[in-house]
């Protein structure tokens, strides 16, 4: 028994045809629209290259950007196929084409919904590659001597201003590294040599962040030196005060950040996959409607359209059936090309007599 199977007449198919031609233009700009979120999610990502540690996070644009591109081409190819369908002459040189074109159909469905399912997942893997390089880009702040890192303290502190966060975690992040150049350290000083020779590793820290972690908002002047040594300030506890630095790290601003927005991609993209499927399916319709028209010379008979030919259970079983025949065959033609390698193998034993 048939799938979905429905009975049509020629101004039913005409319906079909016509109603078909209108969502294909539809999801044509459907996908305009997911090819330009792609793009834009790219162009968001480019901003910020430098604290993210590789480039996996341009797997989802580059995704949609190419989802994009294939929906305008199949969906302005079905257009075309509907509409010529209105016309028995030129709908013929289709038919050989429809049956590969929806079988490419259902799997560029699949590849839609993936990418669906990519933008919702990636979260985890947003979130190691900020970590890793939000901390290598605190570590290159002080240099902006060095070329090719000249312009990452503008970097780091642009974005903390932008999402009014500070360091990577927090702003205690800021304590473990050395932000400030040794070019603006006095080395004649007693107090910058006390605190190079206290640490290992002869780095200059102290419990200061860069001007970028002060929360404009506060009415307090900026603590940004010795936020953790209440006798430098006066009236000032750093343990239960409200400091005016930004408490939110900078990764977790920007996960969110791309979180939300990737989400709310993945969000539209399910949307164009339902569009493409209802699609997918009525074109399925209106091509079964117009190959079991019984007589092709009267246009005004009855037809029937389905989805699939047998029931759903009996297709996977046939399905099944011809992948086994597929395997054997398989196998038959490598024992067959192993044999006649044997026999090429052998040499004839030659005797001479003497």
């Amino acid at each position: 028994m048939a799938l979905l199977k429905v009975k049509f007449n020629q101004k039913k198919r005409v319906k079909l045809a016509q109603g078909l031609w209108l969502m294909n233009w539809f999801s044509v700009f459907a996908g305009i629209l997911v090819f330009s979120m792609g793009l834009f999610l790219k162009i968001e990502l480019r901003k910020r290259s430098e604290v993210m540690d590789n480039s996996e996070s341009h797997f989802v644009p580059n995704s949609l950007i190419l989802m994009g591109i294939l929906s305008c081409a199949f969906n302005g190819f079905a257009g075309k196929i509907c509409y010529d369908s209105l016309d028995p002459a030129k709908f013929a040189k289709w038919k050989p084409l429809l049956k590969p074109y929806l079988a490419l159909c259902f799997f560029f469905n699949i590849l839609i919904f993936f990418v669906a399912l990519i933008c919702f997942l990636m979260r985890g893997s947003l979130d190691s590659t900020l970590a890793q390089g939000l901390k290598n880009g605190m570590k290159f702040y002080r240099d902006t001597d060095t070329p090719g890192r000249c312009f990452m303290k503008k970097t780091i502190d642009m974005l903390q201003i932008e999402f009014k966060c500070c360091g990577n975690n927090g702003f205690k992040d800021w304590f473990e590294i050395q932000w400030i150049s040794n070019r603006y350290l006095d080395f004649s000083s007693k107090e910058v040599k006390d605190r190079i020779k206290s640490n290992v590793d002869g780095r200059y820290l102290v419990d200061g962040v860069p001007f970028s972690c002060c929360n404009p908002s506060s009415p307090r002047p900026c603590i940004q030196y010795q936020v953790t040594n209440n006798s430098a300030h006066y009236s000032y506890d750093y343990q239960t005060e409200e400091l005016n630095l930004w408490r939110r790290g900078c990764r977790e601003a920007l996960l969110h950040y791309y979180s939300s927005m990737m989400s709310s991609m993945g969000a539209v993209v399910l949307l164009v996959w339902l569009f493409e499927m209802s699609v997918m399916v009525g074109l399925r319709l209106l091509h079964t409607s117009l190959e079991s028209i019984t007589n092709p010379e009267d246009p005004e008979c009855e037809s029937e359209g389905w989805i699939l030919e047998n029931s759903l259970k009996d297709t996977l079983k046939s399905m099944l059936e011809s992948l086994k025949k597929i395997g054997k065959f398989n196998q038959v033609e490598a024992g067959a090309e192993g044999a006649e390698g044997e026999e090429g193998g052998k040499t004839p034993a030659i005797t001479t007599v003497s």
